[in-house]
């Protein structure tokens, strides 16, 4: 079962194309860009007013929460305003818990965005063992309600996305498979066979996780589940409540870059605690070098003379020997070290106290490594298990490909030597915008260690001493393979939020952002908070306009707490819980 043409060549996966309101989704067009509106569903000029600037910044097909059927009657409204001022962008409604919405909103809009695992479900955490005959008696409910929808949506012309979320698994799916990528693509396939039930074929797909390992497997299962069928269907990428500002924009290139170096994905949707205009040029940034590929003929397939052995489809870091160099150990069990070069260093060197948790482990320089050019077997003669290995510079291939290659050919050959990942934190000719920059190297770095390649990190080439060294640490932290400081899952606001995300996060970042090793969760309603904060320790939840819900993990602990007071009542819980630490003094 392949997820992928090759791992060690690109080329895009061929889908059929969904025509979303005019505009094609898959097939041979680009990757399309979209976003989400954060206004109340229910103001009208609101949300035209915030549709507007996004739009006109490039986004390509636009999203808006209908939690209500009075929400989605109002889509009507928004529409038509949108209409009139001449905007054509496709609108999708976003559905949650509420079929009745759902048909009501398919009249005015374009597209609807369906979750799987509470259209026709309600999330309890039951524990029970399913019969074949009650799992049968519960697809034949779950049929009955989502068939009238598939009819709508193939009578008024209508797309539809099946968007299974990691946080929002039904009940059902979490007892038969468990809280896995393959429980998340069945969610999804239980719907799609209703739509084909009915030759309703204008469907896509989405497998959204806030953790970019999960998300990478989900997707790269679902495209060889889908292919193995052979359902030629589109796929939406993107990775939920990534937070904001460079971790959010790190974790986003880690999850949704690295399936698109795969040839996975059709339109992407980049979802930070901004405001939404934001994405825009952070989704393009992304898609812009695959999107300059179409029309072109396909890269000529690599002379590579090895096959690739890791699993895709589940996280294991690469098995390697354990070496001690300059003092510092590597490989093996040990972490992922974390390199600077000697002239970095030396601009560091006066800097290191300030540096906290983020000091340079080695000197690239001194550590002897052993560089090579993956597709010249000659090279690897000079390779041994007690070598730190790394591509050489120069190498005219893609760094992932490069890596793989590298890899799987140490494995081929029963080597354990570890590698050292390199990147360049400038732009390859010509001179990228530092946006690009980060994302590059971001995807590169982060695709590597969530395929568990990879024992330690370079990146070299920044215009300030220190921007490689924190970018090699806030990808460890995105990957969940190293944390160094408090990790936050945030959600990126829509109409659903009872209260500001954006404000919200920033007063509990005041609060807490010394808790090194803590993960909050910040959720502005329930549709994925209970199961995206399940591997979060604490969970900060609006549970009504004003009333904010404590959790610890995916427990809710404390209820309707106001608002005013929620941030302080958080920080009682993390004490409670034996997680608190009293912040540093300010120098």
């Amino acid at each position: 079962m392949n997820c992928c043409h090759s791992p060690f060549s690109y080329r895009r996966r061929r889908t059929r194309a969904v025509n979303v309101g005019g505009v094609h989704v898959g097939g041979d067009n680009p990757i399309r860009v979209q976003s989400m509106l954060t206004s109340d569903t229910m103001n009208t000029e609101a949300c035209v007013n915030e549709a507007l600037p996004i739009i006109e910044a490039g986004c390509e097909i636009i999203r808006i929460t209908a939690p209500t059927v009075k929400d989605a009657e109002n889509l009507k409204n928004i529409v038509a305003a949108l209409r009139a001022r001449g905007v054509k962008t496709p609108v999708v409604a976003d559905i949650h818990f509420k079929p009745e919405a759902a048909m009501e909103a398919v009249k005015w809009v374009e597209k609807v965005r369906v979750n799987p695992g509470n259209y026709a479900d309600k999330k309890k955490f039951v524990v029970k063992e399913y019969t074949d005959e009650q799992y049968a008696a519960e697809l034949v409910r779950l049929e009955e309600a989502f068939t009238p929808l598939v009819l709508e949506c193939k009578r008024l012309g209508r797309a539809l996305r099946i968007g299974t979320n990691h946080g929002s698994l039904s009940d059902r799916i979490l007892n038969r498979y468990g809280d896995t990528p393959l429980g998340m693509v069945e969610s999804a396939f239980e719907f799609a066979r209703i739509c084909r039930k009915h030759d309703f074929h204008e469907l896509m797909f989405s497998m959204k996780a806030s953790n970019p390992k999960v998300v990478i497997e989900a997707y790269r299962l679902l495209a060889a589940r889908l292919d193995e069928q052979g359902w030629d269907y589109p796929l939406h990428l993107g990775v939920t409540e990534a937070g904001e500002g460079e971790d959010g924009r790190i974790k986003s290139a880690v999850g949704i870059g690295a399936l698109l170096e795969d040839g996975i994905g059709d339109t992407v949707r980049v979802s930070l605690t901004e405001d939404s205009v934001h994405e825009i040029p952070v989704a393009y940034a992304l898609v812009k070098k695959f999107n300059d590929r179409l029309g072109q003929p396909p890269a000529a397939e690599l002379a590579v003379n090895v096959k690739e052995s890791r699993d895709p489809f589940s996280y294991a870091r690469r098995v390697t020997r354990e070496l001690a160099i300059n003092g510092v150990k590597l490989g093996g069990e040990n972490l992922l070290r974390v390199c600077v070069t000697a002239a970095a260093y030396e601009k560091l060197a006066p800097k290191l106290a300030k540096l906290g948790d983020t000091q340079p482990e080695l000197i690239y320089e001194k550590s002897g490594a052993v560089e090579v050019d993956p597709l010249k077997d000659d090279d690897f003669k000079r390779v041994n298990e007690n070598a730190l290995v790394t591509v050489k510079d120069g190498v005219l291939l893609s760094p992932i490909v490069a890596f793989r290659i590298l890899a799987a050919k140490l494995d081929a050959r029963g080597c354990r030597a570890p590698i050292l990942l390199k990147d360049v934190l400038s732009s390859a000719p010509p001179a990228a915008e530092p946006l690009d920059a980060l994302l590059n190297a971001a995807t590169m770095v982060g695709a590597m260690i969530c395929d568990g390649i990879g024992d330690a990190i370079l990146v070299r080439g920044e215009p300030g001493a220190g921007a490689g060294l924190r970018l090699g640490y806030n990808v460890l932290q995105a990957c969940g393979s190293r944390s160094f400081k408090t990790d936050y899952v945030a959600c990126p606001s829509c109409g659903r939020t009872l209260f500001n995300l954006q404000t919200v996060t920033a007063r509990i970042k005041t609060a807490t952002l010394h808790l090194k090793g803590v993960k909050i969760a910040i959720m502005g309603c329930i549709v994925n908070g209970p199961g995206e904060m399940a591997d979060a320790d604490f969970g900060y939840v609006g549970g009504a306009p004003g009333k904010i819900n404590l959790y610890v993990g995916k427990m809710a602990v404390k209820f309707n707490i106001p608002e005013a007071e929620a941030v302080d009542r958080l920080v009682d819980l993390i004490k409670d819980h034996g997680k608190w630490a009293d912040p540093p003094p300010k120098s």
